[in-house]
């Protein structure tokens, strides 16, 4: 909304002074000519703001002007500003908009230090100390949009979804909410009464329908989430028992459906109970980590990695 931008733009005069045109418009999303108007229109209204020229020109408040904004105290201005490292559904423009609020709230007095504070906070960088990095699942804003307006406005959904070893087709759904788990998004839905879990990162496109959705106009999004997670691990899935060392303990989450227990066992060992698709993706995870991790269960994935493994010695037993 025009509104909600003309105040980021005077937030963004605010806190770092003479910007130009185009910096501007980089920050908001829009184009220059979009900000010329703004400024236009900001002047009409009152705002102190005038154009320098030059080569280091740009636009400028006058000194002293203040947005009248309800303050915040330091702790709390400090979670919002770490909190803002992340992307949830989309709402990366608005996530911006809003930090720029939150600084503009703060006492004169500890607003440079609270930015300071925050900078020496880093949340979920793209890289781990391996140099791994995190995988972020891309999803067409578009797409986003739409399923984000129907959810929150409880109207039907149509996605063109494409499900695992299936050709993409068009759904019409009745969306209940969104949950983001380790920076994989899910929309929960029903489909003709039945409940159904997509994944974000699976829809091809989307459309917001003008069609109420038949659903509970309360919902328990937690409870909802927790009962399809039992029920997905109730299906046709492979547990396996196994001793992992704690240094590959996550690259095997990483690979894993799910984990229904873990213990520590003597010799510095984790035993856990992990869950996995089937017999061809836990060998294909677990022969990953090599001697750092040693099957006890089912007796077929044992014979599988040591079939494997002799393979392997074979190939290499003679120097060519």
């Amino acid at each position: 909304m025009r509104a909600d931008r003309l105040v980021s733009l005077v937030l963004l005069l605010r806190q770092r002074g003479r910007l130009t045109a185009d910096a501007l418009a980089t920050e908001l999303e829009v184009s220059t000519r979009t900000v010329l108007r703004d400024i236009e229109a900001l002047s009409a209204a009152g705002v102190p703001v005038y154009a320098e020229r030059g080569r280091h020109g740009g636009f400028a408040l006058l000194p002293g002007f203040r947005t009248e904004l309800t303050g915040l105290n330091h702790d709390e201005a400090l979670a919002l500003l770490t909190a803002g490292s992340g992307q949830v559904f989309g709402l990366g423009s608005a996530l911006a908009s809003a930090i720029r609020k939150v600084v503009d709230a703060l006492p004169e007095s500890h607003r440079g230090v609270a930015s300071d504070a925050a900078r020496r906070l880093l949340v979920e960088p793209e890289t781990d100390l391996l140099a791994r990095r995190r995988v972020v699942e891309e999803v067409p804003d578009a797409a986003l949009a739409e399923i984000r307006r129907a959810v929150l406005a409880g109207n039907k959904l149509r996605i063109h979804y494409a499900a695992t070893k299936q050709a993409p087709r068009w759904r019409t759904v009745d969306p209940i909410g969104l949950v983001t788990v380790r920076e994989r998004g899910y929309l929960l839905a029903t489909r003709s009464g039945a409940d159904r879990t997509y994944r974000l990162s699976r829809v091809l496109a989307a459309e917001a329908l003008a069609e109420p959705a038949q659903r509970s106009p309360r919902v328990d999004l937690d409870r909802a989430w927790r009962e399809r997670c039992a029920r997905f691990l109730s299906d046709d899935h492979l547990t396996v028992v196994l001793r992992v060392t704690p240094e590959r303990r996550e690259d095997l989450l990483s690979t894993a459906v799910a984990v229904r227990a873990v213990e520590a066992e003597t010799g510095d060992w984790l035993r856990l109970d992990v869950t996995f698709q089937d017999l061809w993706h836990a060998e294909w995870a677990l022969w990953r980590l090599g001697t750092e991790v040693e099957v006890l269960a089912p007796s077929s994935l044992r014979t599988a990695l040591r079939e494997r493994a002799a393979a392997l010695v074979a190939r290499y037993q003679d120097v060519p």
